[in-house]
C-alpha cells in the first residue's frame, strides 16, 4: 500500500527543488544582465564625447552658461560651461559629476548622488578653480538648487519620498544655507494665506529663487491641504506669505519684476506643466507657447527669454536646454543640445 504522506512530502521536495533551480537561474540571469549593463554604461562613459569638448580646469570669465552635460561619451553627467555668446560651441567639461548645478562668477553648487552599497546624497560648493570649499549631506534625492545674487546663500530642495512633483504623496525638504548656518527646513516657517497662519501639517516647500537686491527676500512654492501657492519668504521673520495660486518652481527675472514658473493644468494624477510668467506688480499672468510639459525650474537667459531642460525623446538619459521668449506668441528653440540644469552667469 502506498504511503500517501511520504509521497506527498517527496512531491513537495521536488517542487521546492524545482523552484530553487528556477530562482537560481533567474538570479544568475539578472546578475549577468546587470554586469553587462554596467559594462556598457562604463564603455559609453569612456568613449569619445559626441560633442566638442575641452578640459574645464576653472570657470571661464563671465558671461557664460553652466549646465550638466548629457552628451554621450566622456564627461557625461559632469558640470560644464560654454560662453554665453556661443552656446553651441566647444564645452569645457569639469571633473565634477552633478545631478543639479547652479553657479555665480566665483562659485558653483553641485547636488550629486553617491552610488554604492549604500546610496547617499550631498551638496558640494566649488570655487572658480573647481576646488571644493565645503560639502554637506542631503536628506534625499537632489531636485533644485539656487545661489543668491551676492553668492552668500544657497538653497537646496530634495525629494525625501517620491521622485517627481507629479507623484501623489511626494515630500520635499528645502533649506537655505547662510554664512552663519542654515535656516533648517523651510516647512518650519510660518505659512500665511490671506492674512491667517495656516496650521496644516502636510505642507511642502520647494523651488527657492532669491530676489535681486533684497537680501532678506526669496520666493518659493508652498503646498498644503491640496492647494499650491507662490510664497514670498522673509528670512528674518521666518514667514512664507502666499501671493499667487498654482505657481511651481518659481524663478525671478534679473530685474526682479517678474516670476517665471511651471503651471499645472493636468490635475494631480496626470500633471502637465505649462510655462507661465507672472508680473509681480500687476498680478497679470501670461501662459507661454510651449506645448510640452516642462518639469524644471526655469532659468532667465535675460529679461526677455527663458531657459529650461526637457528630456530628449530619442535617447534615454539625454536632455536638451530650450530657449523661449516671454512674449505670448513665442515658440521654443534648442539653446544647448545635450544639456540640463542651465545657469546663466554674468
Amino acid at each position: 500500500m502506498r504511503d500517501h504522506a511520504s509521497g506527498g512530502a517527496g512531491g513537495q521536495k521536488v517542487r521546492w527543488g524545482a523552484l530553487l533551480v528556477v530562482t537560481v537561474v533567474v538570479l544568475v540571469a539578472a546578475g549577468v544582465y546587470a554586469v553587462g549593463a554596467y559594462q556598457r554604461f562604463e564603455e559609453s562613459r569612456t568613449a569619445a564625447s559626441s560633442v566638442g569638448t575641452s578640459a574645464g580646469v576653472k570657470l571661464p570669465g563671465a558671461p557664460f552658461v553652466l549646465f550638466r552635460n548629457t552628451a554621450s561619451g566622456q564627461g557625461y553627467g559632469n558640470a560644464a560651461t560654454v560662453p554665453l555668446s556661443d552656446p553651441g560651441g566647444t564645452r569645457a567639461i569639469s571633473g565634477q559629476e552633478c545631478d543639479r548645478v547652479y553657479g555665480s562668477p566665483e562659485q558653483v553648487v553641485c547636488l550629486r548622488t553617491n552610488r554604492g552599497l549604500v546610496t547617499s546624497f550631498e551638496a558640494k560648493v566649488f570655487d572658480h578653480n573647481w576646488e571644493q570649499q565645503r560639502a554637506w549631506p542631503l536628506p534625499g534625492i537632489p531636485s533644485r538648487t539656487r545661489i543668491s545674487p551676492d553668492g552668500s546663500m544657497i538653497a537646496t530642495t530634495v525629494f525625501v519620498t517620491g521622485h517627481s512633483y507629479a507623484t501623489a504623496g511626494f515630500s520635499t525638504a528645502t533649506e537655505i544655507s547662510l554664512p552663519g548656518g542654515t535656516t533648517g527646513n523651510l516647512e518650519d516657517f510660518a505659512l500665511l494665506v490671506n492674512g491667517e497662519r495656516l496650521q496644516a501639517t502636510d505642507r511642502n516647500i520647494w523651488g527657492v529663487t532669491f530676489a535681486p537686491g533684497q537680501a532678506d527676500v526669496f520666493y518659493a512654492t508652498a503646498a498644503a491641504s491640496g492647494r499650491i501657492w507662490l510664497v514670498r519668504g522673509s528670512l528674518s521673520a521666518k514667514t512664507l506669505t502666499a501671493v499667487h495660486d498654482n505657481v511651481e518652481c518659481p524663478s525671478i527675472s534679473p530685474d526682479g519684476t517678474r516670476i517665471a514658473y511651471k503651471k499645472n493644468d493636468g490635475g494631480a494624477l496626470a500633471a502637465h506643466w505649462n510655462v507661465a510668467v507672472l508680473d509681480l506688480a500687476s498680478g497679470r499672468e501670461t501662459v507661454l507657447g510651449e506645448k510640452r510639459s516642462v518639469d524644471d525650474q526655469i532659468e532667465w537667459l535675460d529679461d526677455r527669454n527663458l531657459l529650461y531642460g526637457l528630456p530628449d525623446e530619442s535617447s534615454d538619459g539625454d536632455s536638451n536646454i530650450w530657449k523661449l521668449g516671454t512674449d505670448a506668441g513665442a515658440q521654443p528653440s534648442v539653446f544647448i543640445a545635450h544639456g540640463w540644469s542651465p545657469s546663466v552667469v554674468r
